[in-house]
């Protein structure tokens, strides 16, 4: 009986290690070339073989930024404030080329995405817009990305692994259709390199923005062996970019990449880091659903503080005043519900992950505490407030009385 079953085993890692079929691997070429004095980029999809591809379903937006749609097969147009494009490939070797608006401005005159003469700093996320994929069975896409500069600009930067002088690998495995996300920049730039445990970091910005890059490799370095220890995965390159007014003020995170505004302070007189709170969100990769944004910006939030004063970069004189002002900015906050979370009930919503990771550490005896619950969610991806209660609950072996309040009706 025992040898029987031994055999069955070996059999089925047998047949597990040696696939009866393979995917039939098809190229996706994305080319980029760089239009400073349009301010636009062409891009260019190529498909080596268009049958591999009923179709690809995009999502253009309101449509204003994209233009000029020229394509080796079908091209339907569906335009309005939902505007979609639909691509069904001719069968052979497939091209569609269009061209994109680098530049997106602010009403207030700042700019999230801006191409100048002499640089751009973009978002892949806008190159190649989201789009259904409709596939043949049995055809796996390998997807690349190349850049074709200005003359006179000297590099690329991007959060993918480079295979060229200005050519990316885009692979992302939860995703059927690899196209290249995340913050991107080109042209006159200063950049510093190094690793920290299994990650690539670059920091770039464009030559004379004050970009502080030495500064912002010390602080990453400085929180690093926290970082590791908190999160279960690590991503083998991140990119952070930055760049001057009139770029917009602030921070945000992409796909393992962070964008930063160089003129404002890493650590803000708050005493809290948008860098380390930006990490936080590269790294957690929770995506709050159902009204829960609180959950992914709360998350964040806490960590950018907790991760500060674990590496020592915090007293506890800095912790508890920096945690009188959460108490007053989110004293008005009644619901933590909504799309997309205010200051304040960000602000709120730490003050109450700080009193769960309390409950937490009492009742299991100091066994667990919320970082089991950001581990749970990470596994979880997207998460909305009851998972997260279910998720909390699950790790304390009981009901949580922090968690049973109004704020998240």
């Amino acid at each position: 009986m025992a040898v029987g079953w031994r055999l069955a085993l070996a059999l089925g890692i047998l047949t597990l290690g040696s696939p009866v079929w393979a995917a039939k691997k098809v190229d996706l070429d994305y080319h980029v070339r760089l239009l400073p004095q349009s301010d636009q980029a062409e891009v260019r999809l190529t498909l080596a073989q268009g049958s591999a591809v009923r179709s690809l379903d995009f999502d253009l937006g309101d449509g204003s930024h994209y233009s000029d749609f020229k394509a080796d097969g079908q091209w339907q147009l569906t335009p309005g404030k939902a505007a979609r494009g639909v691509w069904r490939p001719a069968s052979d070797k497939a091209s569609l080329t269009y061209r994109v608006q680098i530049s997106h401005g602010r009403k207030n005159g700042s700019f999230d995405t801006r191409m100048t003469p002499n640089w751009a700093l973009m978002r892949g996320d806008d190159l190649v817009p989201a789009a259904r994929l409709d596939q043949q069975d049995g055809v796996e896409l390998v997807s690349r990305l190349e850049f074709e500069l200005p003359n006179g600009w000297k590099s690329v930067e991007t959060a993918w692994p480079r295979i060229g002088k200005n050519k990316f690998r885009i692979d992302k495995p939860s995703r059927l259709f690899d196209r290249p996300t995340g913050w991107m920049l080109a042209g006159h730039l200063g950049s510093r390199r190094t690793r920290l445990g299994e990650t690539d970091v670059t920091v770039a910005s464009p030559v004379g923005q004050g970009m502080r890059r030495m500064d912002v490799l010390t602080l990453l370095t400085f929180v690093w062996p926290q970082v590791q220890a908190l999160y279960p995965r690590h991503p083998g390159k991140l990119l952070i970019v930055g760049a001057g007014d009139p770029m917009a003020r602030g921070s945000q995170s992409a796909h393992e990449s962070i964008y930063l505004n160089s003129h404002q302070p890493l650590v803000s007189e708050r005493g809290t880091s948008a860098l380390i709170r930006e990490l936080a969100q590269v790294f957690g990769r929770i995506n709050g659903t159902q009204r829960s944004d609180w959950i992914s910006e709360g998350l964040a939030e806490y960590y950018a503080i907790e991760l500060v004063r674990r590496a020592g970069g915090m007293s506890d004189e800095r912790y508890e005043n920096l945690n009188g002002k959460l108490l007053k900015l989110g004293q008005k906050v009644t619901s933590l519900r909504g799309d997309k979370a205010d200051p304040a009930q960000v602000a709120k919503a730490v003050v109450l992950l700080q009193e769960l990771d309390r409950e937490i550490r009492l009742k299991t005896h100091n066994k667990r505490s919320l970082d089991d619950v950001l581990r749970g969610a990470m596994r979880l991806g997207s998460v909305d407030t009851k998972a997260f209660v279910q998720l909390s609950e699950s790790v304390i072996g009981g009901s949580s009385k922090v968690l049973s309040t109004e704020l998240l009706q």
